[in-house]
């Protein structure tokens, strides 16, 4: 048992809040980059910088955001007038959480599979983070589905080292998000990502067992069971639900206390919708929280609204609490597509 046990237990409860979830804002450097040059914004970490502190400090962001997870670039980050990123949430009534993990690289010995890196010195990450006010944690595992894809070995790599991960996190403080995300891109059927992802979860509880880590103090960031975005037949909101459920049902142990699905290149509107029709259609079966972790389907049209542009920051900061307000809904099973546009 670690000696933050309680802590850890108290964290789990008040990240699972009822009509909250996590806001994932832990894009790389290069990945947020990217999005910025799309739209034709500087790249530089000043203006990386304004933008999250648009996202931060976005009025009541709080009453639908739980905890937020940020990068190490955005933990150290302060605002215009000096304040300490951190101490904005946690004044705001929000939760800092860290990425952990290095990237996914390429698997040797196994080509098209990735393993994520980060494990070297991660006890002394762990304790700095935890120092600067860091109670949660996320490493994201990527599985893809191909024909041959994944393998035994690809699985295995990946389990282990989110294993090896949440067990280091429980022991220094912070609650571990363990995110195993079956990819979206691929023309398989959604009962491919059935079986794939069934598969997943059974190697990634196994190796957690193995590492000893308490079920009850982590949160289960998984993709939901869902068509590849390439194939021909795209299953209905129900479908997804159904198999989600069902999928989870058969592999996610019940000691877990909570589930924060990724939006994994859904559409906004999508993620939402398949969030609700879950909550709404099976909250009685599900013997965990589930809620949202999204990234892109909560912050796009903020960011899209902003475009670099601070004069645009009031209304980006509208179009981000909005999307968290829908997501808040669909975590109580209350969503419609009316509220869309209810800005």
């Amino acid at each position: 048992m670690s000696a933050y046990t309680q802590e850890l237990r108290s964290t789990v409860r008040a990240m699972m809040a009822d009509g909250k979830g996590i806001l994932a804002m832990d894009e790389s450097k290069g990945t947020c980059d990217r999005r910025f040059e799309k739209l034709g914004i500087p790249t530089t970490e000043e203006r990386r910088r304004t933008y999250r502190e648009l996202i931060i400090t976005t009025p009541q962001l709080a009453d639908f955001v739980s905890g937020a997870i940020l990068f190490d670039e955005t933990i150290r980050q302060s605002t215009r007038e000096g304040i300490p990123f951190v101490k904005v949430m946690q004044t705001a009534g929000m939760i800092p959480g860290i990425k952990l993990d290095l990237g996914a690289k390429d698997l040797a010995g196994s080509p098209g599979e990735k393993v994520t890196e980060g494990l070297d010195g991660l006890r002394d990450r762990i304790a700095e983070y935890y120092q600067m006010g860091a109670r949660f944690a996320k490493w994201r595992a990527v599985i893809t589905i191909d024909t041959d894809l994944p393998t035994q070995a690809g699985l295995v790599a990946n389990a282990h080292a989110l294993a090896r991960y949440a067990a280091l996190c429980q022991e220094g403080g912070l609650v571990p998000i363990v995110e195993p995300e079956v990819l979206i891109d691929g023309a398989h059927s959604i009962e491919r990502c059935y079986e794939v992802t069934e598969r997943t979860l059974q190697v990634t509880f196994e190796q957690l067992r193995l590492q000893r880590v308490a079920l009850d103090t982590m949160i289960l960031k998984p993709s939901m069971v869902i068509s590849g975005a390439s194939c021909s037949e795209q299953a209905s909101i129900e479908r997804v639900a159904e198999l989600t459920v069902g999928c989870l049902r058969n592999n996610v142990p019940v000691s877990v206390p909570g589930i924060a699905f990724l939006s994994g290149g859904q559409s906004n509107e999508r993620a939402t919708a398949h969030l609700n029709l879950i909550n709404a259609q099976f909250a009685a079966q599900c013997p965990w929280v589930v809620t949202f972790s999204y990234a892109r389907a909560i912050q796009q049209p903020a960011l899209d609204c902003w475009h670099g542009d601070d004069a645009n920051i009031p209304t980006a900061q509208q179009l981000l609490y909005h999307r968290a307000k829908l997501n808040g809904a669909a975590r109580k099973g209350k969503y419609t597509p009316e509220m869309e546009q209810a800005v």
